[in-house]
């Protein structure tokens, strides 16, 4: 194919393109040419690493740079998102953006706190773990853990566009896809990680031990007039203290209660509320029978 053609061959490709936007613009919800940007957003997670680890997370951009200077940065870079999330929900952004952004930063010792707690678990809880430095460094387990409590931070001051990008970045980095909104305790420990999944409305509570492929998940969705799921509802379980939840363990639904100091054993498939203490294992109908 010769110059002109091929020159007029990609014409054509963008013309067709360009033809999709009045489809794109009638379906999707946003309003604004204000779009969040992925890329600042993970660059927010990567400056929060930093200013909350410094000895284990530094961005070549901040080389020389005070924590002073590192944090009046990302304030600016919060409020840019922060309104660019407001404009592209409400086609308009009429809150004070820089209170916001502080209230997050104000938000930060408390998360810290908590991955520390997180850090003991992991570490106490690994006898692959020589030391916490290396749960820092290298475990998916808690970069997803570090990810999803910034996250949360977000979701529950109703900014869920950055949240939401947030929490996939580490799903896309880790395999391990914790909704923003799900409430987690402290001493949470995610061992190997691959292919959890949290549900947004999935409580749990303190010194829970997750292994790999576990789903806590929505049963079904009640759906609306049109037939659409409805949403804003209680869709995912409830796990209560100290409990331990083996390597593919599907527990469903809103009602679902796995009761304090449970252990759920590898593959079982969960449905209804199971009693404190219980052990329940693969063939152990308490998972799986109607009533």
């Amino acid at each position: 194919m010769n110059e002109i053609n091929r020159t007029e061959k990609m014409r054509e490709i963008l013309s067709l393109l360009d033809s999709t936007t009045e489809v794109e613009h009638r379906y999707f919800r946003n309003r604004s040419a204000i779009i969040p940007s992925r890329k600042e957003i993970i660059l927010i997670i990567k400056n929060i690493q930093e200013l909350m680890f410094p000895d284990y997370f530094s961005l070549s951009a901040n080389k020389g740079k005070s924590r002073l200077e590192i944090t009046d940065s990302l304030l600016v870079m919060l409020q840019r998102q922060i309104s660019a999330s407001y404009a592209f929900s409400d086609g308009e952004c009429v809150i004070d953006t820089e209170a916001v952004a502080l209230s997050v930063l104000e938000e930060l010792p408390s998360v810290k706190d908590m991955l520390i707690k997180d850090i003991q678990a992991l570490y106490e809880g690994d006898p692959a773990a020589r030391c916490a430095e290396e749960v820092i460094l290298s475990y998916p387990g808690f970069y997803a853990i570090t990810i999803y409590r910034i996250a949360h931070i977000f979701y529950v001051k109703k900014i869920p566009y950055i949240a939401r990008i947030m929490t996939e970045f580490a799903h896309e980095k880790t395999g391990i896809d914790i909704h923003a909104g799900a409430t987690i305790g402290d001493h949470f420990f995610i061992d190997h990680g691959t292919g959890i999944v949290i549900g947004e409305t999935t409580t749990i509570g303190n010194n829970v031990k997750i292994y790999q492929g576990v789903t806590l998940g929505a049963k079904s969705f009640e759906l609306d007039e049109n037939g659409n799921p409805v949403k804003g509802i209680k869709r995912h379980p409830d796990i209560g203290n100290d409990c331990i939840l083996y390597a593919n363990a599907t527990i469903l639904g809103g009602n679902t209660v796995i009761g304090d100091g449970c252990i759920i054993g590898a593959n079982v498939w969960i449905t209804h509320s199971v009693k404190a203490g219980s052990v329940v294992y693969y063939g152990d109908n308490r998972g799986k029978k109607d009533e």
